[in-house]
């Protein structure tokens, strides 16, 4: 008998040593998994392509003057607003609220503007077809910034730093009664905008190290190396039975540019949105779109707006795909900031609520609570830094109200 409970002891003492040990170690990934897990590094992320609507977008004294355009708040019809009220540096550019204050209240949650310049379209609707038609938009909202054009103008000219600024870089200011004119140099004021933003770029996160030590055959560095549910979280992600989020958030930025409808209920709204159907139609009639007269493009530079999907019925109640890097600093989450948490989040992929307008287009996913769980912890993985110059996290001294 003694002899036989020392053998169960060691034997017992045996599956214990492996167990830990094979749970730690590396999954193998296939050749096919590997590949995917490339196409999310930010390593494939091309280069900025330019801006064919923006000749001053990759311009530095453009760059320069947009980043004290972002932090001025006299682009506010009450002095308080400024790009920074909703785009906090400091919260990943966001702003941490539900839906997003300035003049007024807003019916929608500020994205983040890290990396938003490989976008195709803007807003959540994607009513907006480049970045700087859409610091226009959210300047002359009355629930933003509430600055009419001509007013926009006028705070540049009345301003020596900032009227000097301007002329430098795009000529001389028009006099307020020359209405194109005016639209013009408004159109400048949103591409200087535009320019710094295009600054504004995710860094390496978690997994991106993890995945480039796998690629380069080590041993990933304890600071960089998944935990077992932070890898079993990647595996359910990649797959298309499981956990299928590659069919909206693939790439490096972890978003397919289109629009997608998964049932995100505004309860408390009469006036329920349509989404992309109404959003491209407001896109195709903006006097600043790619084909207007204030765009730089040529007109065989604007595929995405002359080709883009019309009335479709899969397109009502559709939002644009979010980035899912940065997820840490950037809740509340969905376009009403209806979810406060990334549990919240799992819960509503769980859930499967049916949509108020339009088709929903989620499906039951045949995961574990487990499993979703781990799901979490590896999007928690892609939380990195801003790549970005520092000077441009801080509010430049120039631009401070006087």
């Amino acid at each position: 008998m003694k002899k036989s409970f020392l053998i169960a002891v060691l034997a017992g003492l045996a599956i214990c040593a492996v167990g830990p040990a094979h749970a730690q170690s590396a999954p193998e990934w296939t050749a096919q998994e590997l590949e995917i897990l490339r196409s999310l590094t930010l390593s494939s992320l091309p280069k900025l392509p330019p801006d064919p609507t923006n000749k001053y977008g990759d311009d530095p004294r453009a760059a320069d003057f947009g980043h004290r355009l972002f932090f001025d708040t006299r682009l506010s019809s009450n002095g308080m607003i400024a790009c920074t009220t909703c785009h906090e540096p400091e919260r990943d550019f966001t702003d941490g609220k539900q839906v997003s204050i300035g003049v007024g209240v807003t019916p929608r949650n500020a994205p983040t503007i890290i990396g938003a310049a490989h976008n195709i379209w803007f807003f959540w609707d994607g009513r907006k077809d480049s970045q700087w038609s859409q610091a226009l938009a959210s300047l002359e909202n009355p629930l933003e910034h509430n600055m009419p054009r001509d007013q926009a103008v006028e705070a540049i000219r009345s301003n020596p730093d900032l009227s000097r600024d301007y002329v430098a870089i795009f000529g001389i200011l028009p006099v307020s009664s020359d209405r194109d004119g005016v639209n013009r140099a408004f159109s400048n004021i949103g591409k200087a905008i535009a320019a710094y933003e295009r600054r504004i770029m995710p860094g390496p996160a978690k997994f991106d190290r993890y995945a480039e030590a796998i690629f380069a055959g080590r041993q990933p560095a304890p600071p960089d190396n998944l935990t077992l549910d932070e890898r079993q979280g990647l595996h359910v992600f990649i797959s298309d039975q499981l956990g299928r989020c590659l069919r909206c958030h693939n790439g490096p930025l972890f978003t397919n540019q289109h629009f997608h409808n998964i049932g995100v209920a505004e309860p408390t709204r009469q006036d329920l949105e349509e989404g992309r159907i109404a959003g491209i139609e407001t896109a195709l009639a903006d006097e600043f779109n790619c084909t207007g007269k204030y765009s730089d493009a040529r007109p065989n530079e604007c595929a995405e707006l002359n080709f883009a999907r019309r009335n479709s019925p899969e397109l009502r109640g559709a939002f644009k795909v979010p980035t899912l890097r940065n997820l840490l600093k950037t809740g509340p989450y969905m376009r009403i900031g209806s979810r406060r948490t990334l549990e919240d989040v799992m819960w509503h992929y769980r859930t499967l609520p049916i949509a108020r307008v339009g088709q929903s287009e989620l499906n039951d996913l045949p995961i574990t609570s487990t499993e979703f769980d781990q799901l979490e912890a590896f999007l928690r993985t892609l939380d990195g830094p801003i790549n970005v110059p520092p000077k441009y996290l801080r509010p430049p001294e120039t631009a401070k109200v006087n």
